[in-house]
């Protein structure tokens, strides 16, 4: 029995041991990589420890409830309890600074490359700025960054617009998948709405053409959201993490509720995400233009249509919509070689009201011109699977194959006022995708980035006409040719060479082979052609450098080129444009090009204020733009029962974009900081008989100011957000014609009036797994629209936001 009591003795101990010994594992909030030399102590710093290569570091020096910081000088820091560290599975996930020029983008090469090395401006919001500013959708997103402009038609949209260029001449990725199909159009888009802003890892924005990697549409420039990935275990245990996020804001009575959850093993993860939108209609502010309001709207009583006066005129009826998004991400690794991914994404919308159309007045000005004005439910749905290698190799040190299908699906639906008919248009859009992307990083100071890209897409297309009395429906003219198909072959190669430390170039080049095809039915209008059959190359090309005369000043200069092969949109739709224009097809179209240059300037002083500038010009020549048309020799046909102006997509314009970028930041102390930024662009479309025009979308000068201030738990910011007038003059000449959605000038001309709003946003973190946010946007209620806009902005608009870690 005595014999017994050394071993129970040694056998307590080393429970005990067990018990309260705890290491941590750090990691890479974006990455998910282990970091190093991550220093790790309690408040009076009387204890310390430091991570190794692996990310480990001992925690038994700290008791378990002792306040401990992690901290490096590139990311930033964070404070915790070796409890709390305990309960999430011995991991801390450290951010990176933004202000870092270490940060690591991918945009440029589908690859990792770090941002002082690329010539060209890029942006980057991550997840945690994302989390802080709550965005509503992916296009409030890229609205709060205070560097692209967003023009909303309704409130189920968001059309982003780069440096002078909008829709079909900006490109969009997920995950390194372009979303851009074949029947993106040159008028406002709200796909960007489909990407959950919940399941953003990163964004990034390249400003100006990108054609060299991404091929057609990437003139303006390139929106990439890249989603979360599933986070392996670094033990032997399975990992389980997760978050809980709800959201409500007062201005369209708007109810969020997300859930994310993972799984992970040493080899294999799992991401699962769900978030439900409910946004009711939108109210707009007290202090502004008259004529935005919305006095009154249709009902149907009795089954006749009836034009009521609206109690709240500052109510936006119609405007409400539902959403859901669901993503499903698997990775496996096997081994440190290989890595496995497959993303399943889908997003539908209800039906939402186009509300810029129901705000039509009639003929006679004295009602409205449409009863009905919706968009079906838009689907999206994304099957991405990437296998990626990476290892010396005589050819490349990594090569990732991407394969992705994507199905679209939109709708259209119409009816005049007292009209029986309801006009519905429906189309759906299969897209196959392949990439094959190679770096090579051991030819001495040049690493090359090359690989090949096929895009296939059909559309399919069909149109109705609905009796509401009767409920009888018969076959119609289709928005686009049905069955028609546009794809891509193309192959490019890029490289970033290091001519010194503080010196590097890069240069790139692409060629792309595009094929339209599309026959026309002609049951319903006398087509003079049979169908398009267009094949069509572009060789795009980009050299830029980015140099450091000393080690705070940045000076970067670019040229490139980018390119748009006319798709289905451009040759084959017929619908209205506006009152009495109808728009059809063309099958003799080229693609149009874009030539820029661009210069930029970052100079730090002292890391206590850096100030950020940038200069570009565009020239776009063979411009795909609606004119005028003659349609079978006729200039005027019947559409939907109306006589309508005949116009077309035509090579018919050159177009020039020139502009400013500036930034600045400042940080007064640890705790308090101030950035803005301003931007100002100029553009005009000239005619081939040599009339001109200011560009449609060329945003109004905008910009920001936050003040920030920040500790471990609070974040708060009290910011300015402003636009500059667009006078009558400056209008693009299409949209003269749109008195119902601007304002009118002293001469009774419509135009964009400037426009202010102070804002107030917080973040509190009340425990390591719960925080808060309060947000009171537009303090001052002011009425405005953004430029080009349909539907007026948010007015005073309280926001709150509750996160739960498990």
């Amino acid at each position: 029995m005595q014999n017994l009591k050394p071993t129970l003795t040694l056998i307590l101990f080393l429970l005990t041991f067990q018990f309260y010994a705890q290491e941590v594992t750090v990691l890479d909030a974006d990455s998910g990589i282990p970091v190093d030399n991550i220093a790790i102590f309690n408040k009076d710093q009387s204890k310390t420890t430091i991570t190794d290569a692996n990310g480990k570091g001992d925690l038994n020096i700290f008791a378990p409830n002792e306040r401990i910081t992690f901290k490096h000088i590139s990311y930033e820091p964070f404070s915790t309890t070796k409890s709390q560290i305990g309960r999430r599975g011995n991991r801390v996930y450290l951010f990176l600074k933004t202000e870092e020029l270490q940060e690591v983008v991918m945009s440029v090469s589908k690859w990792e490359q770090q941002k002082k090395h690329i010539p060209q401006k890029i942006e980057t919001f991550d997840a945690r700025n994302i989390a802080f500013t709550t965005p509503k959708t992916a296009a409030d997103l890229l609205q709060n960054s205070g560097k692209v402009f967003v023009q909303k038609s309704q409130l189920g949209g968001g059309s982003p617009m780069i440096r002078g260029f909008a829709t079909n001449r900006i490109l969009l990725s997920v995950d390194g998948v372009r979303m851009n199909n074949a029947i993106f159009r040159g008028g406002n888009l709200q796909n960007v709405i489909s990407v959950d802003p919940f399941t953003i890892k990163k964004t990034e924005v390249t400003f100006g053409p990108g054609s060299v990697i991404y091929g057609s549409d990437a003139i303006g420039g390139v929106m990439n959201f890249y989603t979360q990935q599933p986070r392996f275990s670094y033990a032997d245990s399975l990992a389980f993490s997760g978050n809980v996020n709800y959201r409500y804001s007062s201005a369209n009575n708007e109810n969020t509720a997300h859930v994310d959850f993972n799984f992970g093993k040493q080899k294999w993860a799992s991401y699962s995400s769900f978030t439900y939108n409910n946004f009711d209609d939108l109210k707009m502010g007290k202090h502004g233009p008259d004529s935005y309001l919305r006095p009154n709207y249709v009902v149907q009583e009795n089954g006749t249509d009836v034009l009521v006066a609206n109690d709240d005129p500052k109510k936006q009826v119609s405007s409400g919509y539902d959403q859901v998004n669901f993503l499903q991400k698997f990775t496996y690794r096997p081994n440190s070689t290989w890595n496995y991914d497959l993303g399943l994404y889908y997003s539908e919308t209800s039906d939402f009201p186009r509300y810029d159309r129901l705000i039509r007045p009639s003929k006679d000005g004295d009602g409205l011109r449409s009863a009905e004005w919706y968009y079906g439910p838009q689907k999206w749905f994304m099957g991405n699977f990437q296998i990626t290698q990476k290892g010396k190799n005589k050819f490349y040190d990594g090569v990732k194959l991407t394969t992705a299908y994507q199905f679209f699906e939109e709708s259209r639906h119409d009816r005049g006022f007292q009209d029986v008919e309801l006009y519905s248009t429906q189309e759906k859009v299969d897209a196959l995708s392949v990439n094959l992307d190679f770096e090579n990083k051991k030819i001495g100071a040049l690493n090359l980035y090359y690989g090949a890209e096929y895009v296939f897409n059909k559309v399919h297309s069909m149109g109705s006409m609905r009796n509401i009395e009767t409920d009888e429906v018969e076959e119609t003219a289709s928005r686009y040719p049905d069955g028609s198909t546009w794809q891509t072959l193309a192959g490019y190669i890029n490289g970033e060479y290091q001519l010194k430390p503080n010196l590097s170039l890069l240069s790139g080049i692409r060629y792309s082979q595009v094929w339209v095809d599309a026959t026309f039915d002609t049951t319903y209008y006398p087509f003079p052609f049979d169908e398009a059959d267009i094949v069509t190359g572009a060789l795009t090309g980009s050299l830029g450098l980015s140099w450091f005369p000393r080690s705070d000043l940045q000076v970067t200069l670019n040229g490139s080129t980018g390119f748009r092969a006319p798709n289905i949109d451009d040759i084959g739709k017929i619908f209205d444009s506006e009152p009495g224009s109808v728009v059809v097809p063309n099958p003799d179209l080229e693609p149009e090009y874009a030539y820029n240059g661009e210069l930029g300037i970052r100079k730090n002083f002292n890391d206590v204020v850096v100030l950020k500038g940038a200069t570009y010009y565009t020239y776009l020549v063979d411009a795909l733009v609606r004119r005028d048309f003659s349609f079978g020799g006729q200039t005027e046909i019947e559409y939907n029962g109306e006589p309508s102006n005949v116009q077309a997509i035509q090579n018919a314009a050159k177009a020039y974009v020139y502009g400013f970028e500036f930034g600045v930041e400042a940080y007064f102390n640890e705790h308090l900081s101030l950035n803005s930024n301003l931007t100002l662009t100029e553009g005009v479309e000239e005619d081939d008989d040599g009339t001109d025009s200011p560009s449609r979308h060329a945003a109004p000068t905008f910009g920001d100011v936050h003040l920030i201030w920040e500790n471990q738990k609070l974040k708060a910011d009290v910011f300015v957000n402003y636009n500059g007038e667009v006078s009558n003059d400056d209008l693009a000449l299409s949209e003269q014609g749109k008195t119902y959605m601007y304002a009118s000038d002293a001469n009774g001309n419509p135009f964009s009036p400037s426009w202010y709003t102070l804002n107030f946003r917080s973040q509190y973190q009340i425990t390591n797994a719960l925080k808060a946010s309060v947000s009171l946007e537009n303090m001052t209620n002011q009425r405005y629209r953004m430029y080009s806009s349909g539907i007026a902005a948010p007015g005073t608009n309280l926001v709150l936001g509750l996160g739960y870690i498990f």
